[in-house]
């Protein structure tokens, strides 16, 4: 008995050390221009770029198979940051992908709904709970304001709500100047 508790924990050390070994001889480093154009991005997750979020439309700016303005929810400074990273010419939004909107959250008139699950299945954050023929409500933390879960709706009881900008969601308009120490 003990003779097979000691062999089972051998082995778990040899497996532990060989896939720690792995992981660090192994590792795939991401693109960090990917990443940097991702951290300038709105993260909605809309896919009105045309990309199923906002990582893959990173991505393929960063190899140079998508332009810097087909993200609407990003509008025209996230153009302008996009293109001081990337050292381009900004570029005008393009409309083809969608116009910028104030930034909204979705609203579940409780009264309407039906309970299908077709917004939750549309949502690409969780940001909806709720359970087969049961009310369904928006977690408005989460929301992006992707418009995603309106169309699939079957009885119109899903609306979007601007955010009113007070104290809570309010943000500097204009880039923040790092003053760095000189030693």
């Amino acid at each position: 008995m003990i003779a097979a508790i000691l062999v089972m924990v051998g082995l778990a050390v040899a497996i532990g050390l060989v896939l720690g070994w792995s992981a660090i001889r192994f590792k795939v480093e991401g693109n960090p221009l990917a990443e940097k154009i991702d951290a300038i991005l709105p993260q909605t997750q809309c896919g009105q770029c045309g990309f199923p979020g906002c990582r893959p439309y990173a991505e393929a700016i960063a190899r140079g198979e998508a332009e810097i303005n087909q993200c609407p929810p990003g509008g025209e400074e996230g153009v302008k940051k996009l293109a001081e990273l990337l050292g381009v010419e900004p570029k005008p939004l393009d409309e083809t992908h969608g116009t910028p909107k104030p930034k909204s959250v979705a609203f579940i008139d409780e009264q309407l709904c039906i309970g299908c699950t077709l917004c939750i299945q549309a949502c690409p954050v969780d940001a909806i709970v709720g359970a087969a023929k049961q009310m369904h409500t928006i977690v408005a933390a989460e929301c992006t304001g992707c418009e995603l879960c309106v169309a699939p709706c079957p009885v119109d009881c899903i609306s979007m709500v601007p955010i009113a900008e007070d104290l809570p969601h309010w943000k500097w308009k204009y880039p923040v100047i790092e003053l760095k120490r000189v030693a």
